[in-house]
């Protein structure tokens, strides 16, 4: 995960929106942006130009994917160079990157700690040992968390507890055995984050 020197929760408060950077934190009513607190006191900023609106967006997904702007700038000539729509398929390998893979599984609790699970080599993929959060999977491809992983109680409790939010249908979930398939690549309508990606294909195109 990208580190960030300001405090995670000011940074949800200056885009408005929850980025789910605190793992359990963003789901209780601590939430700096949880409207369960009643009035939600957002930061304030100046009126931005087109660029800063542009640089805003940007910004706004390589936090909430924890990537650095050089990954992100590599995703972007690799969404470009592809058939289609640009935006949609730069958001497309966002959400293939292994690490958010795990977080939408509901194995963990943040980005963070999927990324802390892939670094210490806990993950199999298609059978061999994967400690790349940034590996983009593909169809077919097959995701278990080893047995002897220390990390196994901590996944379970993290299932049981997010037993009833709902796993994309791009992903077949097997938590009896710890397993994760990928069906299919993610659709644009099947991103998590409100994001105008227009702008950021505005951003890189100058």
């Amino acid at each position: 995960m990208a580190k960030y020197t300001k405090p995670l929760c000011k940074i949800c408060r200056k885009y408005g929106e929850k980025l789910y950077l605190k793992g359990k934190r963003c789901e209780s009513d601590k939430c700096a942006v949880d409207p369960r607190r009643g009035k939600i006191r957002l930061i304030r900023s100046k009126k931005l130009s087109e660029y800063g609106m542009q640089l805003r967006e940007k910004n706004k997904v390589k936090i909430y994917y924890g990537v650095l702007e050089r990954q992100f700038r590599r995703y972007f000539e690799i969404a470009r160079k592809h058939r289609g729509v640009t935006g949609e398929i730069l958001l497309q390998l966002l959400e293939r990157r292994l690490d958010n893979v795990i977080y939408r599984a509901n194995w963990v609790y943040s980005r963070k700690m999927a990324k802390q699970l892939i670094n210490h080599g806990h993950l199999l993929v298609n059978n061999k040992k994967n400690d790349k959060p940034g590996y983009l999977v593909e169809i077919g491809d097959v995701i278990q968390l080893k047995p002897t992983s220390k990390y196994v109680k901590i996944v379970k409790e993290c299932i049981e507890e997010y037993k009833t939010r709902p796993v994309p249908l791009w992903l077949k979930v097997d938590n009896e055995n710890l397993k994760i398939e990928i069906l299919r690549y993610p659709t644009r309508d099947e991103v998590s984050i409100s994001v105008d990606e227009q702008l950021i294909i505005n951003f890189y195109s100058k």
